[in-house]
Order: C-alpha cells, then structure tokens, then sequence
C-alpha cells in the first residue's frame, strides 16, 4: 500500500517517514555503487585477503568506539546534526580515496577508521530517528519500503559502477564512481536539512539497557540475536564480493551479481509490505535464515559465473524475509523495554555495540584463521562457519515473546 494512501498515519509522520526515507536511499546508492569496490580497489593493489581484514576490522573497531564513547551526544545533541556528521565523514572517506588514489594502499587503517566513524554517527542517528519516526503499526510498512529503495540501489550501483571500471582503463573508473558516491552523500546531507529537528531530554544512563538484559528475557534474546547477526555480517559484508571477483577477475561480474541480487529483493520486500502480518514474522524470519545458509553451501562450490547469479538470486529471495521482519522485532522489544521513552536512545546505542561486537569478533577470528590455513581455503572454510550466525540468530528470535 503507498503511504500517500495510508489513513492511519498523519501528514506530519507522512513527511518525516518520506525525508527518512530519501536520506537513506541516496545513502544506500552511495555505498551500493563504491563500497563494494573499495576491498577490490585494495585487492587489485595489494593481493592480500590478511590486508583487507585488517581494514574491514579497523572500520567496526572504530564504530564500537563511537557508539561507546559518542552515544551521549545523540540525546545531548539534536540527532539530526548527528546524522549530517556521519555523512559528512563518509563523504571524507571518500575524498581521501580520491586524493590518494593508488596510494591508499598505505593508509587502509585510516581510512577504515574515518569510514568507521562514519558508519558509527550515521547509524546511530538513523536507528534512534526511525524509532521515533516510526509507530508499531508503520514499521512494517517503513522497514519493507527501506528494503525496496535499497534494493533499487543495489540493482543500479554496482552494476553502473562496474560498467564504468570495465570501460576506464587503470583505476580512472574507480575514481569515477568514487567521486559519484560523494556527490550522493553531499545530496544526503542537504535532504536531511528538511527533516525534523528532535532532541531528548535528560540524562545520559546506558547502565539502563545493561541493566535490562538482566531483567528482560526479550531484551536479552535480541542482544544475542543481533550479536549472532554481527558474527555473519563482519566477514559476509566484504568476503563474498571478494570470493565472486576470484573466481571470474571481472568488476562487472560483481555489479550483474548485485543487479540480479537487488532485483530478486525488490520483488519480495513488494510482497513482504502487502502480506507480513506482526504474528507471523517469527515464520519469516526462519524460513529466510534456512534458506540463506542454503545459499552459503552453494555459493562455496561456484565456480562460473552463472553459478554466482544463481546464488545471487537465492539470497536475493532470502534476504528480506529475515531481514524486514527481524528489524520489526528489533524496535518493538526497544518500544516496550522499561522506560524506553526517556532510555530509548539508551537502548538503540547498546543494540548497536553488540552487533558491531559480533562483527569485530567475527573478523579477528577470520584474520587468525588466515594465519593457518590457505587463503582461498580459508575463504570457504569462512563462508560455512560465519553463516551459520543467521541460523543461531533466528533461534534466539523465536525466544521472544511478542505478545
């Protein structure tokens, strides 16, 4: 159902889940069309999976640092300033990547740090303004719509983006859609001026949502849920377009791979936003974490590239029905969790030190497998171990009690 036509929400949530909604599509499009590229930009020089870890792990290491130390500002600060901050720093990353070019080599860890800062101030911002943008009865409507306009960026980015590598010679065609990204975000940060001011008031207390955990079985079973999902997530988020450029050495390979991915989502999460009823996403959630790990299984064995779009397709038809429905869960626990009004920042910044722990984890494991075996091996072996935390995440799900 379009919003336009949604008699249950009001113009002025309307406008505020519209501006949200912008921010984090052009966002999305950014980092669809460059992130990807970036660990093949760092491949392509250094040949060094240990080197790409390290990066990826200096990104996650430095957003834990920023919801643990920066959390506060968002209930002191308005969170829209701090969602600005976050673009502002993504589009620096960039910038950096434009102005070194070959050489950013050199200063991965930096660069994983000003891109991890980024990430942490973003999400933190976004996360606690979709709480509150959003009512239980919008969730659902919002978190499948987010899914289609991401998936509409995935369907475009990657594969423009590895038709411009294939069609510049060097690393002009990196540059290129770099410079593209940073433009994207520049756009972000001037939608965002449009957006609602918010502020909380009082103190600062992230003992709260310690606390919780300890006294709320829900609470505690979405922590772990969401420390399995970082366990999956640290290594997927870099290893799979890694393990797809090995086997076929072609950029474009990678963008029809997203293409058939993104186009796959876009189909569910339509069906996803008219069907999923609340009662039922504990089923959704299970049936999309068995066939994802499906998917993982099949994906080690490719070695063609139509054996690589077949997997795309999979977790493409998978992805959203764990995903749209997880998220749901996620805030609606936060939404009844004891004093969530005044601690809601509290919690949204806790949830989010645990699933970037799990992915800080998942990557120093990941690098000291590297010290043992065979990279390629390895690789496989990564694949088959870090995808079971979607599977070991849906078990802690259907713990919770959603009544």
């Amino acid at each position: 159902m379009k919003l336009t036509n949604r008699d249950d929400i009001t113009e002025h949530e309307k406008k505020n889940l519209i501006y949200l909604l912008t921010i984090s599509s052009l966002y999305t499009l950014g980092l669809m069309m460059s992130n990807i590229f970036v660990n093949i930009f760092l491949w392509r020089q250094s040949n060094d999976i240990e080197l790409l870890a390290l990066y990826n792990l200096s990104i996650y290491v430095t957003q834990v640092l920023i919801f643990i130390v920066a959390g506060k500002w968002v209930k002191r600060f308005d969170r829209v300033i701090i969602l600005r901050l976050g673009i502002v720093l993504i589009s620096i990353f960039f910038v950096g990547l434009l102005t070194l070019g070959s050489d950013a080599l050199y200063y991965y860890w930096l660069l994983g740090a000003v891109l991890g800062a980024g990430y942490g101030f973003y999400l933190l911002a976004f996360n606690v303004l979709t709480f509150e943008v959003t009512e239980p009865h919008t969730r659902d409507y919002f978190n499948s719509t987010m899914g289609t306009l991401q998936s509409i960026g995935g369907m475009i980015g990657p594969l423009f983006a590895g038709y411009i590598i294939t069609i510049f010679s060097g690393y002009k065609g990196y540059l290129t859609i770099f410079f593209l990204s940073f433009i994207l975000f520049v756009l972000a940060i001037i939608t965002s001026i449009f957006l609602e001011r918010r502020r909380t008031s009082g103190q600062y207390y992230i003992q709260s949502a310690i606390r919780e955990r300890k006294e709320n079985p829900n609470w505690k079973a979405l922590l772990n849920a969401h420390f399995l999902q970082g366990i999956r997530e640290g290594v997927f988020l870099f290893a799979v377009a890694l393990w797809v450029f090995m086997i076929t050495d072609r950029e474009m390979v990678i963008g029809i791979y997203n293409f058939i991915y993104a186009t796959a989502s876009l189909c569910v999460y339509q069906l996803i936003n008219q069907f999923i009823k609340p009662s039922k996403r504990k089923n959704y959630v299970l049936f999309g974490t068995v066939a994802l790990y499906g998917a993982v299984i099949w994906v080690i064995f490719a070695n063609t590239s139509f054996d690589l779009y077949i997997y795309g397709l999979l977790i493409g038809l998978a992805f959203p029905l764990f995903f749209a429905p997880f998220m749901s869960i996620s805030y609606d626990v936060i939404g009844k969790a004891r004093n969530a009004k005044d601690y809601r920042v509290e919690y949204v910044v806790f949830k989010e030190i645990i699933l970037n722990s799990g992915r800080v984890i998942s990557l120093i494991l990941f690098w000291l497998g590297l010290q043992f075996f065979d990279d390629i091996e390895w690789l496989q072996y990564s694949l088959l171990i870090f995808g079971l935390g979607y599977v070991l995440a849906m078990t802690q799900v259907r713990k919770i009690d959603s009544k």
